[in-house]
This record gives C-alpha cells, sequence and structure tokens, in this order.
C-alpha cells in the first residue's frame, strides 16, 4: 500500500493536532470538555466510553479513555457538499479524554477537515480551505477555554 502522503514528515500543524492538560478527576474533565465545544458551537451527538467497553468486553484493565463525537451542522453540512460525501466517513470531529494519571488528564483532537484534504477526500480548494479555517477558529476556541 501507498500512502497519499508520507506520515513520517506530517506535521502536527498539517493535521490540526491539539492537545491540552486538565488538572481535574476524569469525570469533570469528560464534562468540562462537552461544555467547552457545545459553547464554541459544536453539538455532541455521540460519546462513549472506549475504556469501559473494553474493559468489560475483554478485560482490558484500560484507564479512563473517552470519546465525544462533536459536530457542527452547518460545517459539517458544508464539508459534505465539498467532498462529494467522503469526508462523513470521517465524522463526527472526536475530541479524546484519557487520563495520564489520577488528577490528570488529556484531551486530544485532530481536524478532519484537514485529514480529509490531506488524503484527497476533499478539494484544496478555496471552499475547502474556508471550512478548514472556520472549523480551525472554533476548535482553537474550545481549547482557549479548556
Amino acid at each position: 500500500m501507498t500512502f497519499p502522503i508520507d506520515p513520517t514528515v506530517v506535521d502536527p500543524e498539517d493535521i490540526g493536532e491539539k492537545r491540552a492538560t486538565l488538572e481535574m478527576s476524569h469525570e469533570e474533565a469528560v464534562e468540562h470538555v462537552r461544555e467547552t465545544f457545545e459553547a464554541a458551537g459544536f453539538g455532541v451527538p455521540v460519546e462513549f466510553s472506549v475504556s469501559g467497553m473494553l474493559n468489560e468486553k475483554i478485560d482490558a484493565g484500560r484507564d479512563p479513555y473517552y470519546v465525544l463525537g462533536a459536530c457542527n451542522p452547518a460545517m459539517a453540512d458544508r464539508v459534505l457538499d465539498a467532498s462529494e460525501g467522503r469526508v462523513g466517513a470521517l465524522m463526527p470531529c472526536n475530541v479524546v479524554v484519557w487520563e495520564e494519571k489520577p488528577g490528570v488528564q488529556t484531551v486530544y483532537h485532530v481536524s478532519i477537515m484537514r485529514i480529509g484534504r490531506l488524503l484527497g477526500m476533499a478539494p484544496d480548494d478555496e471552499e475547502m480551505a474556508d471550512i478548514v479555517a472556520e472549523t480551525g477558529e472554533m476548535v482553537e476556541a474550545a481549547y482557549a477555554a479548556l
């Protein structure tokens, strides 16, 4: 298999990678991240505890790990049109909260809009650039409020 890009040279900025550290319990962090992203214009239509599922199904013994599927309907509608529906395979925009140690949580996100464009799933045109910029501003606002 040949990758459309060389993953060893991808800069975190290229994929909109964002990280934050929160000093609070895992449950408090999940609630705080949900509220912060909602205040920045995202809904959270999907969420689940990956660690809870794995611990229940295969006794993984995994520390708390939670996924919040964030989505802004207007942006989702625009990117579906711009990408002929293909970026929908990457939706929703996941924000992950995992426990580094008790009382310390990592909040992690990558831009599906940037990744979709890098992988050729969305065009590298002005409309997609506007979508990337606008969703990036929303994520920046959320991270600034964390």
